[in-house]
């Protein structure tokens, strides 16, 4: 319901919006005629001063003096002015009264003392109504504040000389009782003070809490208190006069109805037995019914919040007595209950806003429930991780050995019941949807993105439900394996129907159901879930040789077949990668089964990527074909790595994978990467074998290899002037200069240096003078570095001569001549690219 203020508040909220526009329009009209005429050219003497023409600010006007401020600023000065005086004057009172309160106050006798007080408070109590009758409401308000001081030492002083010997809780309560009597009565007979009613409320809060606190009462009646004093505060938050009063009793409402569920909440969850949690029930039932019949009378948002607390509270009430007649692994599932049941507030006529808030607190219920349910179905999918330490150590008796002693699992029993409740009720909403909708019409209205939710996340926790009872009731371990393998399977299942029929365009998400497709949320959780589980299953299986091959054989098979069963391209790349992914891992079984040593090993994992190249060839330009070719690439990368310790064995990888990429650069969408690629590997291959051979002198096997390659590239560029001379003479310069660069950074003579370089110029002029790029660049960079080789020692003897201090410098003046000549320096990196751009 929509809060209206009553006509007089809202009379003078338009006169103050109204003012306000006033102003400001008249602000901005002075400024736009001082603006025109400054725009406006205006004969000036030669020699009249221009230092008093105004600045173009805001506010200053034509024809207004310069500093004497702007126009708009006159009217508001007085008053900022009457407000710092009126505060400090009513602060130095304040401190003065306090001053003599504590310090001068045994100097005087008690009637003196007495006196003294009371006529000061009177006074100041009666000067606000004669101030208001002349209009002087802000020094009203400054002596209301003082005044609001005065009785509060008054109380004070009455507490140290009339009873000295009162208990200091009680009288404080009783003070508090009439100090909001005495405020609520000033503050009503003189209505045009803001501070007295606020006032009154802040005192408000204190009786019943400090009362109780004082009587020794036990928690649940300082509960009671506590409610109580928030019942209070909601009442004058709806029905009091004035912002300030709302505002206080609304913190006032927030901040005791809080503690007065937490006081019930903390009874209820300590509670020996039913019995027991029946009197905090009472109260957090008591406060339920008392936000619900707020919500109905709030506006839209506080509505919403007070209906949320209203469900949270009788869930806490009602579970409350249930948790402590229930087993303690079991008490999470009866607040989930509570938290279930209310959702048939769709059946209630009941405010939208506050049922919102009902709707949102079962939310929070289930939320919950999950939180503390999941952590078992993770700890279930990445326990077996620990056996990628022990590969084949042993199966296990049952599925808890596989998972580790992480988790206690006789306490988490109840939570595949927890997720079982929970998958069920989202199954419902996602099969029963147009009815649920219907019923649910009055408070919501859901989407169709809610229902592709509700179905991901029946799959999802009817999955992890499966996983956990297994994991509860400890399974045999072949159980176990078996019953992950076939969730895989079922959840590919679920993914593969819903890909084709939301590629044939059966399955939008309106029309989800079992009879006219699945959205596209339950395909990709059941895509997903496939994918995870698939990895834990095959994790699981590492503890049995037998089971591995059983386990990842199936896999490849399941992914396999639903990759060629599915028509969605991205569910089908997905699929394919993953198929990928379990052969290259059974080609690792198999070798560990050989009793291969890793670098042995290696040539036998390019078998999948071998095939994947194959498939590559088949599919050609199909989107799934670039993800396989490049999860086989990732294999390969893997066998390099294994082969890494072993030079041969690293040699033969290398020439193995060249092969490969040879084979994928027969194709023309390849040839652009893949060519040079397996050119790159080649010649790795070649420089590999030559090191492990120990060839000292490599270009005798480098140079019959240069000389006919140049020769296929002069034969190609004659043919082809168009084309680059990378294709045509990269690789065959490479093939020799890059060995030997190698070589020469470890040969402590001079010749093959000196040979090396002298070939790296010829070839960089023949490239500067044929305007050929591979030619120009490959024999500069050999030269430079052949170069810094052979000046390297004595750079170090020459640094080592220097003073610490010169290299830091001349770094500096560099950067600085650099940075001066930076638009100079661009444009000759900008014409030597160019230049190289027009190159071959």
């Amino acid at each position: 319901m929509e809060h209206v203020p009553p006509p007089a508040e809202e009379l003078a909220l338009l006169d103050r919006e109204l003012a306000q526009l006033d102003a400001r329009r008249a602000h901005l009209l002075t400024r736009r005629a001082w603006l025109v005429s400054a725009l406006q050219p205006q004969p000036q003497a030669p020699n009249a001063p221009r230092w008093g023409t105004p600045p173009v600010g805001h506010g200053w006007a034509p024809g207004q003096p310069w500093g004497s401020g702007p126009r708009t600023a006159k009217p508001s000065a007085p008053r900022s002015a009457q407000n710092v005086l009126l505060t400090l004057g009513g602060l130095l009172l304040t401190v003065a009264a306090v001053a003599f309160t504590l310090v001068s106050w045994g100097s005087m006798g008690i009637g003196g003392r007495s006196a003294v007080l009371a006529l000061v408070t009177l006074a100041a109590l009666a000067a606000p109504a004669v101030l208001l009758r002349r209009k002087l409401a802000a020094t009203a308000e400054a002596l209301a504040a003082l005044a609001l001081v005065l009785t509060l030492l008054d109380v004070y002083a009455i507490h140290a000389v009339a009873a000295p010997d009162a208990d200091g809780l009680t009288f404080t309560a009783v003070a508090s009782a009439v100090l909001a009597a005495l405020w609520a009565a000033y503050g009503l007979a003189l209505g045009k003070l803001h501070l007295p009613l606020p006032a009154a409320v802040f005192f408000v809060q204190w009786p019943l809490l400090l009362g109780a606190w004082a009587a020794g009462a036990p928690a649940i009646v300082v509960g009671w208190a506590l409610l109580v004093t928030a019942v209070v505060d909601g009442a004058i938050a709806l029905w009091g006069k004035g912002l300030g009063v709302r505002v206080t009793a609304g913190t006032g409402l927030a901040v005791m109805g809080s503690a007065a569920l937490l006081v019930g909440l903390g009874e209820s969850l300590t509670a020996g037995g039913p019995l027991g949690a029946l009197l905090p029930g009472t109260l957090l039932l008591t406060a339920a019914v008392a936000a619900l019949a707020g919500a109905w009378r709030t506006p839209d948002g506080y509505a919403q919040v007070g209906g949320a607390v209203a469900g949270l509270a009788a869930v806490a009430a009602v579970g409350g007595v249930l948790r402590a007649a229930v087993p303690g692994t079991w008490q999470v599932p009866a607040y989930l209950l509570c938290g279930l049941a209310l959702l048939f507030v769709v059946r209630v006529r009941l405010a939208r806003s506050a049922g919102r808030g009902v709707l949102l607190a079962a939310g929070a219920v289930v939320a919950g429930a999950l939180v503390w349910a999941l952590p078992p179905v993770a700890a279930v999918l990445l326990g077996p991780v620990q056996l990628v330490a022990e590969v084949w150590a042993g199966a296990p008796d049952g599925f808890r050995g596989a998972l580790g002693a992480s988790m206690p699992w006789s306490e988490m029993v109840a939570a595949p019941v927890v997720l079982a409740v929970v998958a069920g009720g989202l199954g419902a909403a996602f099969r029963w949807w147009p009815a649920l909708v219907r019923v649910a019409a009055p408070l919501i209205t859901p989407g169709a993105k809610v229902r592709g939710a509700a179905g991901a996340g029946a799959l999802g926790l009817g999955w992890g439900t499966l996983l956990l009872a297994a994991a509860t009731l400890d399974v045999p371990y072949p159980v176990a394996v078996a019953l992950e393998t076939v969730l895989v399977a079922g959840l590919l299942a679920v993914a593969v129907r819903g890909a084709d029929r939301g590629a044939g365009g059966a399955g939008s998400a309106e029309g989800a159901g079992p009879g006219s497709g699945i959205g596209a949320a339950v395909r990709v959780s059941a895509l997903v879930g496939a994918v995870g589980g698939a990895v834990s299953a095959g994790l699981l299986s590492l503890a049995s040789e037998a089971a591995t091959y059983a386990v990842f054989g199936a896999l490849a098979l399941l992914f396999t077949g639903a990759a060629l069963r599915t028509r969605a391209v991205v569910e089908q790349a997905v699929l394919a990668v993953a198929a990928v992914v379990w052969g290259t891992v059974l080609t690792g079984c198999a070798a560990r089964s050989l009793g291969l040593a890793p670098h042995e090993a290696a040539p036998l994992l390019l078998v999948v990527p071998a095939v994947t190249v194959g498939l590559g060839a088949r599919l050609r330009r199909h989107p799934v074909a670039l993800p396989v070719e490049l999860t086989g690439a990732l294999g390969a990368l893997v066998a390099v790595g294994l082969a890494v310790g072993r030079a041969p064995f690293l040699a033969l990888v290398l020439a193995l994978c060249g092969v490969l990429a040879a084979g994928a650069a027969v194709r023309p969408e390849r040839r652009p990467v893949a060519g040079y690629l397996a050119a790159a590997l080649f010649v790795a291959a070649t420089w590999v074998r030559l090191a492990a051979s120990e060839v000292s002198v490599p270009e005798a096997y480098t140079l019959p290899v240069t000389v006919p390659a140049l020769v296929v590239g002069v034969l190609r560029r004659r043919k082809d002037p168009g084309a680059s001379s990378w294709t045509a003479y990269g690789p065959g310069l490479a093939a020799t200069l890059l060995p030997s660069l190698a070589v020469a950074w470890t040969d402590p003579d001079w010749l093959r240096p000196l040979l090396l370089g002298v070939a790296a110029l010829v070839i960089t002029l023949l490239g500067a003078k044929y305007r050929l790029q591979a030619l120009l660049l490959l024999g500069g960079a050999v030269l430079a570095l052949d170069t810094l080789h052979e000046l390297a020692p004595y750079v170090v003897q020459v640094a080592g001569a220097l003073p610490r201090w010169l290299p830091p410098a001349l770094a500096g003046l560099l950067l600085l001549a650099v940075g001066a000549t930076y638009e100079q320096r661009l444009r000759e990196a900008r014409r030597l690219k160019d230049v190289l751009g027009r190159m071959r």
